[in-house]
């Protein structure tokens, strides 16, 4: 999928596998927001969500490992969900959502999450979008600028009802 020199290695974006998801789990509750929202205690919704996602071709899980010099398979430091959307609106194009990016602390500033973004918006191009989309918590101002630096634009502004 994706492949970058960084300091300290080679980041090596790859499709999830199930083995990777206490990992994921670990990213995704590596914040004061994700602290409260996830819980391993039991891990079948969780999987139940994985084998969800990795069985439908409109939704792509991935992991960045990072690989050491001379390793095959690296410790997993980032990843996100990247999901395709058919809609009627802008002529009845299709649109991305990109979702739960996540970088592990130890290796942010070494431009992998942009990299990671970057693929992504090529692979929604390549997939027909027209539109890539995400949400991210008001509170999340660092994450602001990081989109934003990207091209992002704070262009609607979003809700959420808990069901």
């Amino acid at each position: 999928m994706l492949t970058l020199d960084v300091d300290g290695g080679t980041f090596r974006l790859r499709p999830a596998t199930r083995a990777d998801l206490p990992r994921i789990l670990e990213l995704l509750a590596d914040d004061r927001l994700g602290a409260n929202r996830e819980d391993t205690s039991d891990m079948a919704p969780y999987e139940r969500a994985f084998e969800a996602i990795d069985a439908d071709t409109a939704h792509l899980l991935a992991v960045g490992e990072l690989l050491r010099e001379g390793e095959a398979a690296g410790q997993v430091v980032a990843t996100f969900q990247l999901s395709f959307l058919p809609g009627l609106s802008r002529r009845g194009s299709w649109r991305s959502q990109i979702e739960a990016v996540r970088v592990a602390a130890q290796v942010r500033g070494l431009g992998i999450g942009a990299a990671m973004v970057t693929w992504a918006a090529g692979e929604s191009r390549r997939r027909g979008c027209s539109l890539m989309q995400l949400t991210t918590d008001k509170s999340r101002t660092d994450a602001h600028r990081f989109y934003e630096r990207l091209g992002f634009a704070a262009s609607h502004e979003g809700m959420k009802l808990t069901l």
